[in-house]
């Protein structure tokens, strides 16, 4: 569905594309991922955004299109990221139109993206987390024994069983760093019994142990492993109640609601003291690309999504193992 100026029209796509097996985290499994594409056409140059609407924030396909069309006629009249920001809410919808405003900044003026967002150094590589699909302890060391090459793995995890999960893991991929996500599915007393334990198996981070909302638990808890935000933080709005609570915060555009938030969110956190993490939901490399520039100097980077595909958008990013290289303008920025 389309609107249309003289000059911008704004196209909305839904598109599916089949994961290779099954992915699971704690609240539940897919067999495909279901992505919103957001095109902005500026007289024959077209900028894209892709956003993958997600249930646990209350959003849906249908949904993120309707708000990315709600928007349409103010694109058409030249709305620019600062008014995209007034105009929708964080979210999956507004990532994808911030992002296709990006892209076509970038396609207008002939720049990379370093440029446009006035970063200081063209892009460089980094090196993705791959992700180990929450399953049965002796798959999950199965799929550890598969990727124990791989520098830097990242578990889903559920609650009771997750150390058998863990220990599983470093027994196969001994040399890998771990990370683990328990996707709020943990308790208090879960934490209280895995943090010794996973610091003795080398885990470097638990990504969001308990409920965004009931993590004020966390305040004054001593976890000898480093605690991540993810559910519990969106954008800027949400960096103060993570303090004392959380040492890492995981920044995803589909929360932020684009690359414009997600840079500032990314400043701010960096000068109250967190590290940053960049992270992903399962979607294509359209939807990484942006990723990576939020990813340059992060502690921890986790744009694995593609490589859970069983295909990729064409021209897409190249990964070469761990290593995600810069997008090159034919895929966006």
């Amino acid at each position: 569905m389309a609107a249309s100026s003289a000059k911008r029209t704004l196209t909305v796509r839904r598109e599916t594309f089949p994961i290779r097996g099954t992915f699971r985290i704690s609240r539940g499994a897919k067999t495909e991922a279901h992505v919103v594409v957001a095109e902005i056409d500026d007289g024959g140059t077209v900028g894209r955004g892709e956003c993958v609407p997600y249930a646990r924030y209350g959003e849906s396909i249908d949904g993120v299109a309707a708000q990315i069309e709600s928007v349409a006629d103010a694109i058409a009249a030249g709305m620019e990221q600062e008014e995209l920001l007034e105009a929708l809410p964080p979210g999956a919808a507004r990532n994808a139109v911030d992002c296709a405003l990006w892209d076509l900044a970038c396609k207008l003026t002939g720049q990379p993206i370093w440029q446009v967002a006035d970063l200081d150094a063209p892009l460089a590589p980094v090196v993705t987390a791959y992700t180990l699909s929450l399953d049965t302890v002796e798959n999950m060391a199965a799929a550890a024994r598969a990727s124990a090459h791989r520098p830097l793995l990242k578990l889903k995890l559920t609650g009771d069983g997750d150390l058998e999960r863990v220990t599983a893991v470093r027994e196969n991929a001994p040399d890998a760093r771990l990370i683990v996500d328990a996707n709020e599915g943990w308790t208090l007393e879960h934490l209280k019994r895995f943090g010794d334990a996973f610091a003795r198996l080398r885990v470097e981070l638990i990504e969001q142990p308990l409920p965004a909302g009931q993590d004020d638990a966390l305040l004054g808890f001593d976890c000898p492993v480093p605690l991540g935000a993810d559910e519990s933080c969106h954008d800027r709005s949400t960096l103060d109640e993570l303090r004392g609570k959380y040492g890492v915060v995981n920044i995803k555009l589909d929360k932020t609601g684009g690359l414009t938030e997600a840079l500032r969110l990314k400043r701010a956190a960096e000068e109250a003291g967190f590290d940053i993490m960049v992270g992903c939901m399962l979607a294509t490399s359209l939807a990484m690309a942006p990723g990576v520039v939020i990813a340059q100097g992060a502690k921890l980077v986790d744009l694995d999504g593609p490589l859970w595909l069983a295909r990729d958008r064409e021209p897409g990013l190249r990964y070469e193992g761990e290593t995600v290289f810069p997008p090159e303008a034919g895929l966006w920025g």
